[in-house]
């Protein structure tokens, strides 16, 4: 038993527009605050070596201290 013409048309229309309303979109948008980098623990970390090694430095020299 065959579709008549206008009902396999009018199937094929309705799927079809329900593939388009489906698709996604993709939308980009300016943030309205602008972007921060916070580096303080990297800083942190580098003042903490250069202080270790001024410590290191300061025992090889001073071995009688401790």
């Amino acid at each position: 038993m065959a579709m008549p013409k206008i009902l396999q048309s009018l199937v094929f229309s309705s799927l079809m527009a329900t593939l388009v309303a489906c698709t996604p979109t993709v939308q980009v948008a300016v943030p309205n605050e602008p972007i921060t980098i916070n580096l303080n623990v990297k800083i942190k970390h580098e003042i903490l070596i250069k202080v270790d090694k001024e410590i290191d430095s300061l025992f090889e020299e001073n071995s009688e201290l401790f």
